[in-house]
């Protein structure tokens, strides 16, 4: 430890952001960072604890508590402290292959397991990791270090999204011929399309992307595996396939009124305005406008804040966003302890400037959507609610929601966009292969293992277990690319943990 009294002599500060009034006229990541003199002393207050929860990953009370990485996150630290950051980078690198994008889009899961944050202010760990990997592309710390030694064997990663990419850059890192293949026009899968450009630039995943391309890594875009190129001669070109296709099916609401015009889908708004700004700025046109438009948002979590940011930016005339679930509390409940992740209200970007824009938050909780009203013309005009009442079922402990008779509601729009989650894989891919699916639509394998049913084919990310956090399919793109590593070596000497 560099500094015992660190966290005692340093207040907690991170990166000052844009005015919401000022942020909205843009799309671009809105924070100012700190100078690298007033980050080292970020680093002076973590403790080094004896047991970091921060880095665990472990999974308490049915949460994540700690990151699933189990990056060292004390030792790099201490590292920015001492002003070393060539050597924070590397240990840093140890055990995260894309710190330039969970320093943006991570929900900083370390932090919360934080020691400091038991009786005060958490690390700023996550403005730490962004500092090291910036210092370190400035520096050339980051530049291209192809594999001194090629193995002959070869393997296809369907998906460029981060499980993808993380299998890729560990098996060619290993020195095996890899390939990657993604469908879509650009690569980064959700962190290109479904993450919105003010969370997370688009050259910074490109900056990566040209890192691993000079490192050996063969990307091809616009390939959907399963239509474009027929799984007979995927297999018969390469020794080992991994699957990475995310999560991308769309959970619905089938109500009366769903044909009406003007419901969308969240991942294809927020698709359709990221390609839009990157190919012209939004000039083309070619997507939904949310301009002068009463807009309401079906779910929440991060993609229904993302659905808030972006459409105020697009202009909106009002914003409101319906969650089932009560809100959850501003502060720890004494059955949520620390080290648990905690259970609390989070208000985000998207909200914060919807806030400052609207005068209110645009959430509305406990409540469900009852049917979506048109006009003669089938355009979408209004949105139905009903408030729900939550009860604990005394038999198994669960808690159940019924409607409120009498507390319907209708709320006036000309835009739905639903984010109500994701359910698992699309099927046609999986067909093509012959991969059994569980009763989740995610391609199914052995506990602990990314090994499908088909032989020498691999499943990773969302494809696996179901939609998660960047972290979570990073971590498992490691895990991936080891038993593959493995299977085609016979032992695999790659550092996941």
């Amino acid at each position: 430890m560099g500094k015992p009294t660190g966290f005692l002599d340093y207040e907690r500060k991170t990166s000052m952001a844009e005015a919401p009034e000022e942020r909205i006229k843009h799309f671009n990541e809105f924070r100012e960072h700190l100078p690298m003199e007033e980050q080292q002393k970020q680093g002076a207050r973590c403790m080094e604890c004896g047991v970091p929860f921060c880095q665990a990953g472990m999974t308490i009370a049915g949460m994540t508590s700690g990151c699933p990485l189990h990056n060292l996150v004390p030792e790099w630290n201490d590292l920015v402290y001492t002003g070393n950051w060539e050597h924070a980078y590397n240990r840093l690198k140890k055990t995260n292959n894309f710190p330039e994008f969970t320093a943006r889009v991570c929900p900083a899961l370390c932090e919360h397991a934080c020691t400091c944050g038991l009786n005060g202010d958490a690390v700023a760990t996550k403005e730490n990791e962004y500092a090291i990997i910036e210092n370190a592309y400035k520096t050339g710390l980051a530049a291209a270090k192809p594999p001194k030694v090629r193995t002959d064997k070869t393997v296809a990663v369907i998906g460029s999204g981060p499980s993808g990419l993380a299998v890729a850059d560990q098996l060619n890192k290993r020195g095996h011929n890899v390939t990657v293949f993604e469908r879509s026009d650009r690569l980064g899968g959700l962190l290109m399309y479904g993450i919105p450009n003010m969370k997370l630039e688009k050259h910074i995943i490109d900056r990566k992307i040209q890192v691993m391309k000079e490192e050996g890594v063969k990307f091809f875009t616009n390939t959907d595996i399963g239509r474009d190129v027929k799984s007979k001669k995927l297999v018969e070109g390469f020794d080992r396939i991994v699957f990475a296709c995310g999560a991308s099916n769309p959970r619905d609401i089938n109500v009366p009124g769903r044909d009406a015009k003007g419901i969308y889908f969240a991942v294809d708004f927020l698709t359709g305005v990221t390609k839009s700004f990157l190919d012209s700025q939004l000039a083309d046109n070619n997507y939904v406008s949310a301009k002068g438009k009463d807009v309401v948002i079906v779910g929440g979590g991060d993609t229904g804040n993302d659905c808030v940011g972006t459409t105020i930016r697009l202009g909106a005339k009002s914003v409101m966003q319906i969650e089932m679930m009560p809100k959850a509390p501003d502060t720890r409940d004494v059955n949520n302890p620390w080290p648990e992740w905690p259970n609390v209200c989070k208000t985000d970007y998207g909200q914060e400037e919807a806030i400052a824009l609207f005068g209110k938050d645009p959430r509305l909780y406990e409540s469900t959507v009852k049917e979506f009203l048109k006009d003669k013309d089938g355009n979408l005009s209004g949105v139905k609610i009903v408030k729900l009442l939550w009860e604990k079922d005394p038999e198994t402990n669960k808690m159940n929601s019924k409607e409120i008779e009498g507390s319907e509601q209708v709320i006036e729009a000309q835009l739905v966009l639903i984010a109500a989650g994701f359910l698992g894989s699309q099927k046609y891919v999986a067909d093509a292969f012959n991969l059994v699916l569980d009763a989740r639509s995610n391609v199914k394998t052995e506990p602990g293992r990314y090994k499908t049913n088909v032989e020498n084919i691999f499943v990773a990310g969302d494809m696996h277990t179901g939609q998660s956090l960047v972290v979570k399919a990073i971590r498992q793109g490691r895990e991936c690319a080891q038993q593959v590593d493995e299977s085609l070596m016979g032992y695999s000497n790659m550092y996941v943990q």
